[in-house]
């Protein structure tokens, strides 16, 4: 079963002036369409073609001889994620459940603001920083290069994207402007209660 580049939820030019319509016509339709193709040759030198990509993720982490399909793979749910976890500037709303619930977790949406744009400078290197839910407590987490927390057994409900191509263009180095401008404006809280509500769903029901 072939992996396939989503389509962007929005217009490429949607997300200005906080992202510009270059920087997704690069970061959507080259890069992670290079992952996308990448992964999709690696997966028909395995037995893992019928698969969904969740699995793919899961047996190849830590695999010594599954690594490049397993970072090509993971760079594909993460970048599928990451265009989910956005939405135009003044377009999101914080629902109540999770405001509720970075009060209670993470001292407030403000701190969480400012420990998330925090765990992502502080990330050497390439990466990503999360929002997860973690035995029923949000929490944030950074992962470097593809690692993603599918592959760690944890919960996503949030990502935003550290490799330098993600920011380069409009911020050049300045990565925490970057994070600024993401926590500030382009967070899809619908999308993340949605993805909370689900967890809570599915933990309820185990």
């Amino acid at each position: 079963m072939a992996f396939e580049l989503p389509s962007l939820p929005y217009g490429y030019d949607a997300l200005q002036p906080f992202i510009s319509k270059e920087t997704l016509e690069y970061h959507h339709d080259k890069h992670h369409k290079a992952y996308v193709e990448a992964a999709n040759k690696l997966l028909t030198e395995t037995a893992l073609e019928n698969k969904s990509l969740e699995d793919v993720i899961r047996t190849s982490h830590r695999d010594p001889k599954l690594t490049k399909l397993y970072d090509n793979a993971a760079q594909h749910w993460n970048h599928s994620e990451f265009w989910l976890c956005m939405k135009p500037p003044g377009h999101s709303h914080i629902p109540s459940d999770i405001s509720k619930r970075l009060d209670a977790d993470l001292g407030g949406l403000e701190k969480f603001k400012k420990d998330f744009v925090a765990q992502g400078v502080a990330d050497f290197g390439s990466g990503w920083v999360w929002l997860i839910i973690d035995s029923g407590r949000l929490k944030i987490l950074s992962t470097s290069n593809a690692d993603n927390p599918p592959a760690l057994g944890k919960t996503a409900l949030l990502t935003c994207d550290v490799w330098e191509h993600a920011y380069y263009i409009d911020y050049r180095n300045d990565r925490e402007k970057f994070l600024k401008a993401f926590v500030d404006n382009l967070i899809n809280w619908e999308h993340v209660a949605a993805l909370y509500d689900k967890a809570t769903s599915q933990r309820r029901a185990a």
